[in-house]
C-alpha cells in the first residue's frame, strides 16, 4: 500500500546555485527515510546551472520554468503538491530538523481551526531572525502573520485562497495570505519548536526592489482590506515612509512609479471586519507614520 503524502515541501529557486545545493542536500538528508514527505523544487528560469542541478536530483520533483515570475513561480509547485499540508521554503532556508516540523504537523492535526503554523526563523549561528510579523514569544501562541521563508499551511485552505497573489511578484505576499487565512475562519499560530534556518539576508536585494514592491504592494493591501478613513491615513503614511526609503536608496523615480501603480491599479475590495483589524495591529503600526515616528523618538 502506498503511504499517503502528509507534507509537501516546496521551495523556489532563482540563480543561487550554491544555496540551492545546500538546501537540496539538507532536505534530501532529512527526508531520506520518510515516505510521507515529498520535495518539490521550482526553478524560476535560472541561468547559473540551478535548473540543471535540480534535474539531476532523483529525490526531488523539479519544475523548470522558462522565466522569472517572482512568487508566482511557487504556484507550479503548489498545484502538483500531494500533501495534506505544504511547507514553504526559500532556496536559502531549510528546517533545522524534522522534530520541529512533526510537532507543527501534530498541532495542525489536533486543531482543525489552525490554518497556518508560523515557524521560528533563525540564522545559521542560532540567533533569531526576528521580524514584526511574529510575536516575541517562547511558547506556542497565536500570531498575526508568518514569514515566507518558513511556514506550514493546509493545502486545501491555500488552494481556496488562490495561493500567493501572483501580481505581487515580491514582498508582502505573506500579509495578503494572512488576511485571507483569517477571513476564511482559520487561525495562525507561531510554533517556536518548528525551527527554520535562513541563510539569506534580505538587505542584499537591489535597492529598487526594496522600494518598488513594498510600496506598491502595501498600497494594494491597504486599499483592498481597510475601510475609510483608516485607509486614507495609512496610504498617506505609507507614501511618506516609502519616499524616505526611496531617497535613501536614490530610487525616487522608482518610488513614484510604485505609487502610481499602487493607487490606480484596479482591485477588488475585501474589507477586514473590526475584530480582525485589531488582531492585525502590527501591520497598522508598521505602516502608520505616527507609530514609526514614536518608535524612532
Amino acid at each position: 500500500m502506498t503511504t499517503p503524502i502528509k507534507l509537501s515541501i516546496v521551495f523556489l529557486n532563482f540563480n543561487k546555485l550554491a544555496e540551492t545545493i545546500v538546501t537540496s542536500a539538507r532536505l534530501q538528508e532529512l527526508c531520506a527515510h520518510r515516505d510521507d514527505l515529498e520535495i518539490i523544487a521550482v526553478d524560476n528560469g535560472s541561468e547559473d546551472g540551478t535548473a540543471e542541478y535540480l534535474q539531476e536530483q532523483s529525490d526531488i520533483i523539479s519544475i523548470l520554468l522558462a522565466d522569472n515570475s517572482g512568487i508566482a513561480g511557487y504556484s507550479a509547485g503548489f498545484n502538483i503538491a500531494q500533501g495534506e499540508y505544504i511547507l514553504i521554503l526559500d532556496d536559502d532556508s531549510c528546517p533545522l530538523s524534522l522534530v520541529g516540523i512533526d510537532h507543527a504537523l501534530q498541532s495542525l492535526d489536533q486543531h482543525p481551526d489552525i490554518g497556518v503554523i508560523a515557524a521560528h526563523i533563525q540564522m545559521p549561528d542560532g540567533k533569531p531572525q526576528w521580524s514584526w510579523h511574529l510575536p516575541v514569544s517562547d511558547v506556542f501562541s497565536r500570531s498575526p502573520f508568518f514569514i515566507g521563508c518558513g511556514f506550514i499551511i493546509r493545502r486545501d485552505l491555500f488552494a481556496k485562497i488562490g495561493w500567493y497573489p501572483e501580481d505581487f511578484f515580491l514582498y508582502q505576499n505573506e500579509i495578503d495570505v494572512s488576511f485571507q487565512v483569517r477571513l476564511h475562519g482559520y487561525d495562525i499560530f507561531y510554533d517556536p519548536a518548528c525551527i527554520i534556518v535562513h541563510r539569506g539576508i534580505p538587505s542584499q536585494r537591489p535597492g529598487w526592489r526594496r522600494v518598488f514592491f513594498p510600496t506598491r504592494n502595501t498600497l494594494w493591501l491597504i486599499r483592498r482590506y481597510y475601510p475609510q478613513p483608516q485607509a486614507s491615513y495609512l496610504i498617506l503614511s505609507r507614501m511618506v515612509i516609502g519616499l524616505t526609503r526611496a531617497i535613501r536608496f536614490n530610487e525616487v523615480a522608482t518610488y513614484f512609479k510604485a505609487v502610481r501603480d499602487g493607487l490606480f491599479s484596479p482591485l477588488t475590495k475585501n474589507i477586514l471586519p473590526p475584530d480582525l483589524r485589531k488582531s492585525f495591529l502590527p501591520f497598522w503600526k508598521q505602516n502608520s507614520l505616527i507609530h514609526q515616528l514614536l518608535r524612532r523618538a
